[in-house]
């Protein structure tokens, strides 16, 4: 009996018919060890291979994967499955007869991923803040949503972008805009950008006209604030991340971008609406998240739903974003301050 440069006997011509029984046993030994075996499941398979060894393959034909024994373990060698997490699952759900459980980070912290796989991630950057003086809507943080996204084995940083603030009173006449929104993202593979800030006005004393700042660029971009000169663009967005702003008209702000829609022009003496933001069903319940904030007017412009802040209605400050949610701050009137944005979220799924 010989064997092949792999190990794999087989019977040669000079062999003996007493031969045969062994090399047969010692080909089907040899099968056993390195062919890939089906068996029904995971239980079916240890109970048919009570002491793998080290190389031993198989496949399991409840999932349609072939795994390898590394020594210790039956670990995955094709058709990457499911990922799963140790840390403490926020809640778990079933639908259409699968198994969910999911996480919500609502700071920066840390994903401990025991088994490298498939999750589902919802990542929403921090939302701008509202300018100042007739000032426009903060847009939107990213809404960045990923099914089947590969998660590595291993600890993966999660950052929760913060809000971006309201622009301040500073002196009579001087607008500021608000800040842009921060970045949310796991694993430093997956970005949600922040919002862009809404703008302020400032009056040209010598020419009693009013100048709007630029609406910020951003995942939403923001509003542009009143004018009565000048003509500078609202913010943009990135495409199938948020939205662009509105423009402000007159002493009127426009309104920040949304996740599911542009921010709203100033019309008359009502402030532009911040954008819509958009809906996930991620936690088994339909959420809102990522509207865009109003701008200042005569009647403040409303809110972006999706936790947006309205503008302020003349000489008021513009309302702040809801927590987590990634809206855009409300703008203000005139010596007053921004609403600020609102702060982002990342979700993580898995089946169970």
């Amino acid at each position: 009996m010989a064997v092949t440069p792999v190990g794999n006997p087989y019977v040669e011509s000079s062999d003996l018919v007493a031969n045969y029984p062994g090399a047969s046993e010692a080909l089907a030994e040899r099968i056993d060890i390195v062919g890939v075996n089906p068996f029904a499941n995971a239980a079916a398979r240890d109970a048919a291979i009570p002491s793998p060894v080290q190389g031993q393959m198989c496949s399991l034909n409840d999932d349609n994967k072939g795994y390898r024994y590394d020594g210790s373990a039956w670990v995955l060698f094709s058709g990457a499955g499911d990922a799963n997490f140790t840390n403490a699952a926020t809640g778990t759900y079933t639908e259409g007869g699968i198994d969910y459980k999911y996480i919500t980070f609502t700071g920066s912290d840390s994903l401990e991923i025991s088994q490298a796989g498939f999750a589902d991630i919802l990542v929403i950057g921090g939302g701008g803040g509202g300018g100042q003086r007739v000032g426009g809507g903060g847009g939107a943080g990213g809404h960045l949503y990923i099914t089947n996204a590969y998660l590595p084995a291993g600890t993966l940083n999660v950052t929760v972008g913060a809000a971006g603030a309201g622009g301040v009173f500073e002196s009579a006449g001087i607008g500021l805009s608000g800040n842009n929104g921060i970045a949310s993202s796991v694993g430093g593979t997956f970005y949600s950008p922040g919002g862009g800030a809404g703008a302020g006005s400032t009056i040209n004393f010598a020419h009693s006209a009013n100048y709007s700042g630029f609406g910020l660029n951003g995942a939403s971009g923001g509003a542009t604030a009143g004018r009565q000169a000048g003509s500078p663009p609202s913010g943009s967005g990135i495409s199938g991340l948020g939205s662009a702003g509105g423009d402000g008209v007159g002493l009127i702000g426009g309104g920040g971008g949304g996740a599911g829609a542009v921010g709203g022009n100033a019309i008359s003496s009502t402030g532009g609406a911040g954008g819509a933001g958009a809906a996930n069903s991620i936690t088994n319940s339909s959420v809102t998240r990522a509207g865009g904030g109003g701008g200042n007017g005569t009647t403040g412009g409303a809110a972006g739903s999706g936790g947006g802040g309205a503008g302020g209605s003349g000489a008021a400050n513009g309302s702040n974003a809801s927590i987590n949610l990634g809206g855009g701050g409300g703008g203000a009137g005139v010596d007053m301050t921004g609403g600020n944005g609102g702060s982002g979220l990342v979700i993580v799924r898995v089946v169970v």
